[in-house]
């Protein structure tokens, strides 16, 4: 195999453009254009710029097939036109996840999330600003509070009568929408209605668009903060559901941090997972469950409350944990009574991450006292009680008592 060339000078340009096609550019990312051999860029983008005589190669293949073609010209000048800020939301992140930082020049130009907090007046850091484009719609209900505002990436135009459906059903159907078209160009358009109003009526919105929303919520709206904790209503579940005075205790000691990964090991109806991923930006989560109806339960759960993007493992641990990441956290909330998986956990684990086992059964509570003298970590014996009515009074109704464990993986 010939040598990989090893370029210390960037020859891969990603360069920024708006609707407004080269008319966006800057003086020198002008120059910069005026410069480039070869061109790679989406079939819309082209239709509003001349490339003159230079290479051009449409986007009309995959991220994967974009990286390799990258790959097999490395060292060879190549510009992308990407629309808005390659590095937010954009392929600079991927690209620069393949291809050294140094061998890369971003040039970016006013995202659409400047575009639209600038046309609506809102300050970009009081404003929630997430990517539906290409991801799943569902996400937007992790961001439904009141008063909220968010900013979004779509896909296409009927993202919007997607977004109005999950804001009506969460009981934020008030909600004011703004939809901006084509922002910067010359078909620049924006639309504002209501989320009810838009599930109810027949708008076509076009497919280059960006969506605002300013939360409104509905007297009877499940407003649902993202602090763990969430009402035990909020999940569709078999009985089989961790308490959320226990589920808020466990969070905390499992403690959620920006782009970590849980393991959540018998996840049975996922509430763990979700609640970590809700919580911190960029958490991931791997819910491992074995029977079958649970991990559809999962699902409906994840899609309900923002976080489609859970990863759902059906099987038997720890089966399930051979070729998967290794996690920063691991929760276990079934299986404790069996032999080999929590020490297959603990192998897993990457060093200073946190386990933590809940045990509600006097065997897996005798396991967990085991465990602690041969581990170490930390003890809490929890028992909470509800009020319920005992005829015309108030009575407590203790639920059954749990005993968590938590411990620190060293780094040595």
């Amino acid at each position: 195999m010939a040598d990989m060339k090893m370029p210390t000078d960037p020859w891969l340009t990603l360069l920024g453009v708006g609707d407004n096609g080269l008319d966006s550019l800057t003086p020198a990312a002008r120059a910069l254009f005026d410069a480039a051999r070869t061109i790679i860029a989406p079939a819309r983008v082209l239709e509003e710029i001349d490339t003159g005589n230079r290479e051009v190669i449409p986007w009309t293949f995959g991220v994967s097939q974009t990286i390799e073609l990258l790959l097999q010209r490395r060292g060879d000048p190549i510009t992308i036109l990407a629309t808005g800020d390659p590095m937010h939301f954009g392929i600079g992140a991927t690209m620069m996840r393949h291809i050294g930082a140094d061998e890369i020049r971003v040039i970016p130009t006013p995202s659409a999330f400047s575009l639209a907090a600038a046309r609506l007046g809102w300050a970009q850091q009081d404003v929630a600003m997430i990517s539906l484009h290409g991801r799943s719609v569902h996400a937007l209900s992790a961001y439904l509070q009141p008063g909220n505002r968010i900013i979004a990436l779509t896909s296409t135009g009927r993202t919007i009568g997607a977004a109005a459906n999950i804001l009506v059903e969460r009981g934020f159907g008030g909600s004011r929408i703004a939809i901006l078209e084509h922002m910067g160009g010359r078909r620049e358009k924006i639309v504002e209605m209501a989320a009810r109003d838009i599930r109810a009526g027949s708008a076509v919105f076009a497919d280059f668009n960006t969506l605002a929303v300013e939360c409104v919520a509905d007297p009877d709206a499940a407003c649902l903060s993202p602090v763990p904790g969430l009402p035990d209503e909020a999940y569709e579940h078999d009985g089989q559901l961790t308490k959320r005075e226990i589920r808020a205790a466990t969070l905390a000691h499992l403690g959620p941090m920006p782009g970590a990964l849980l393991w959540d090991i018998g996840a049975g109806n996922g509430s763990i997972a979700i609640e970590w991923m809700r919580t911190a930006r960029g958490a991931k989560a791997i819910a491992i469950e074995s029977d079958a109806a649970r991990c559809e339960r999962i699902a409906a759960n994840a899609m309900t409350l923002g976080t489609p993007t859970l990863d759902i493992r059906h099987g038997e641990a720890p089966l399930t944990f051979e070729g998967l990441d290794a996690p920063d956290a691991v929760f276990i909330g079934g299986g404790m009574s069996e032999e080999g998986i929590l020490e297959a956990a603990w192998a897993a684990l990457k060093p200073g991450g946190r386990l933590v086992a809940n045990a509600v059964t006097v065997e897996s509570e005798a396991r967990i006292f085991g465990l602690r003298d041969h581990f170490g970590g930390e003890l809490v014996r929890m028992q909470v009680s509800r009020a319920e009515p005992v005829g015309r009074f108030l009575g407590w109704k203790p639920m059954m008592p749990v005993t968590l464990w938590s411990v620190r993986k060293g780094f040595a």
